[in-house]
């Protein structure tokens, strides 16, 4: 039997990725690391009366997760599809049955199950480890997930669309990711961040989805001002990078 170009595409993109140790480290294993590090100190395992009463360790969870999102959308979608395209490769697909879309579906795959993966690992250590309580809302979860995702990815699109080389690509991705971090609360959690800088972060995308995901783990419905704030940075990335997306 016969396999689809998007198939075969795919696993191609696949065994490439496996052979990339600092996106497997970066992408997948940092954030668990990481949130290991901090469950390990004390005070973030003590209740924080001004968190009402939740501790760091679980304040942190959501946080960790949007590094995932964020680190695998910013760090490993820009720089190879740029390199694809400096080095002739989007063109020379163009004039294959196997089209330029099959690659840009198999990249926007493959980060996205990175960083679902990454998820699910720090959801794990959290629980297991340090008893952090999985998401009481779980459909209100995955929405908000689904649309930080979305607007991550469309960040990396559009990065990739503007950047006319893999180092430019790179250059930019990092520019844009520590303020995505910062954003994301990971220096200081949204919920701890005075009340002006507070409102100013909630209206980035990974503020609102900070914010959307902690009220999802407590069990409440998120905001519908979080949930559209990031279904409008969806938009409004996603539209920059249709617009000025080029294959060659």
């Amino acid at each position: 039997m016969s396999t689809s170009p998007y198939v075969a595409v795919l696993r191609t993109e696949t065994r490439l990725f496996r052979r990339e140790p600092g996106i497997l480290f970066w992408g997948l294993a940092f954030p668990s690391i990481l949130l290991v590090i901090l469950g390990s100190i004390t005070s973030f395992r003590k209740a924080d009366p001004g968190l009402g009463g939740l501790r760091l360790i679980d304040v942190y969870v959501p946080v960790l997760v949007l590094v995932s999102v964020i680190t695998t959308s910013l760090q490993m979608l820009p720089p190879v599809l740029t390199g694809y395209r400096e080095r002739g490769i989007l063109r020379r697909m163009s004039a294959t049955p196997v089209r330029p879309s099959a690659l840009l579906s198999a990249q926007v795959i493959l980060a996205g199950g990175a960083a679902l993966a990454s998820v699910v690992l720090c959801l794990a250590i959290g629980r297991i480890a340090f008893g952090v309580q999985l998401p009481s809302q779980p459909i209100g979860y995955a929405l908000t997930l689904i649309l930080t995702a979305t607007a991550a990815l469309s960040l990396g699109a559009l990065i990739t669309a503007i950047a006319r080389t893999a180092k430019m690509a790179s250059a930019i991705g990092t520019a844009a990711y520590f303020p995505a971090l910062f954003t994301a609360g990971v220096w200081v959690p949204v919920q701890a961040m005075p009340d002006v800088m507070a409102r100013i972060v909630t209206l980035t995308p990974f503020g609102a989805a900070a914010e959307a995901l902690g009220e999802t783990a407590t069990g409440h419905w998120p905001a519908w001002s979080h949930l559209g704030v990031l279904a409008a940075w969806v938009v409004v990335l996603s539209a920059g990078a249709i617009r000025w997306f080029r294959w060659e």
